[in-house]
């Protein structure tokens, strides 16, 4: 229903009734989503027939609903609260250019370098704080892609031969899987689970410097496959999904350019906000977060796509260019990435939009 534009708030009697005997007149039709209805000529006497009446606060709700409790004798509404990044436990070992992934409370760090040091080293994330692996990665790698969960992993390419090397990680160890990527090279995307990724883009081994790629290959668990060409070829990346419905977005350039993967080719859809490379990323093809990245300088600024466009949000507190990222765009987790000047060990824990029980009061 439109907007009623009536002072109903003082109508409401402390026996959680509502007082109609005043409101006189018509609301028209236009004021009604279903134009079919001709006006509205009376309200209902009772706010029973208006307003929900229930001894507890339902759940969930939705932004917009109204209800009086009758335990507290209180009017109360849903409210659309803000999105939020806080912050999480900080990692032992600051790093850039690492794999990650996970969920908010089950997130997984590895590889990676700071400075002239490697950091192999594995750590999980409880959603409080980091706890050491006693086992680390295979071997010494930077610009590094990932996916899966904690207990169920895959981490590709490198910034040295053998470029295309892949490792499995079961929950416990790292292990080299056979084959490795047909096309190499180092700041990838990734996404998807450890039977079914996507491995995006890249800086390819081709010649002194490197080549941006528009390569994709999808991972079965065992072998890679080379799919559908990026529109845009381009490295240091994000993505977010599954490999039959990925989203690609950001990368060297800068670009913001933002493309849909549906498993076979990949469509140009529309573009970020503000174009950065080095971009973390989480959540669906639908409903994802990219945030920090290098605009230049370094940044913190979240963007949120609801499956056609992109929407700003609210900034980390911590700007950092190539931050893992895990998660949902409800429920994310920024980790790791680099600051301008060395790596970092800050983890921030994004909390989207919702909506939240407020008591109506008079001011």
């Amino acid at each position: 229903m439109g907007t009623i534009k009536r002072g109903f708030a003082n109508n409401i009697l402390t026996t959680g009734k509502f007082d109609a005997t005043d409101l006189s007149g018509t609301i028209p039709s236009s004021n009604v989503n279903n134009t079919t209805l001709s006006s509205i000529t009376s309200v209902p006497a009772s706010v029973g027939d208006l307003v929900q009446t229930t001894a507890t606060d339902p759940s969930p709700v939705t932004a917009g609903d109204v209800w009086y409790n009758t335990t507290s004798r209180t009017l109360k509404a849903a409210v659309l609260q803000a999105a939020a990044w806080a912050s999480g436990g900080s990692m032992a070992n600051a790093r850039y250019g690492q794999a990650g992934f996970g969920t908010q409370t089950a997130a997984l760090v590895a590889g990676g370098i700071n400075g002239p040091t490697y950091k192999p080293q594995t750590e999980l994330y409880n959603g409080t704080t980091w706890t050491a692996n006693p086992t680390g990665m295979n071997a010494n790698k930077y610009g590094i892609a990932g996916a899966g969960t904690q207990t169920a992993g895959v981490a590709f390419g490198s910034d040295g031969a053998p470029g295309g090397q892949t490792e499995l990680w079961n929950g416990s160890v790292w292990t080299n899987n056979p084959t490795g990527l047909n096309f190499g090279g180092e700041a990838l995307a990734g996404c998807g689970t450890q039977t079914a990724a996507l491995a995006i883009g890249g800086l390819r081994p081709v010649g002194p410097l490197g080549v941006a790629s528009n390569k994709t290959e999808s991972f079965n668990g065992s072998t890679w496959t080379v799919g559908g060409n990026l529109n845009t070829a381009r490295n240091s990346l994000a993505a977010a999904g599954i490999s039959t419905a990925a989203l690609a977005f950001g990368g060297s350039g800068p670009t913001a350019a933002t493309e849909s993967y549906n498993g076979t080719s990949w469509t140009s859809v529309t573009s970020m906000n503000t174009a950065r490379s080095s971009p973390g990323g989480a959540g669906t093809q639908t409903l994802a977060a990219a945030f920090g990245g290098d605009v230049p300088p370094v940044t913190g600024a979240t963007e949120l796509w609801n499956g056609t466009s992109w929407i700003t949000s609210t900034s980390m507190s911590s700007a950092r260019s190539g931050p893992s990222g895990a998660g949902t765009q409800a429920n994310g987790l920024a980790f790791a990435g680099y600051t301008g000047t060395t790596g970092s060990a800050a983890t921030e824990e994004f909390t989207g939009a919702s909506a939240v029980a407020q008591t109506i009061t008079t001011s």
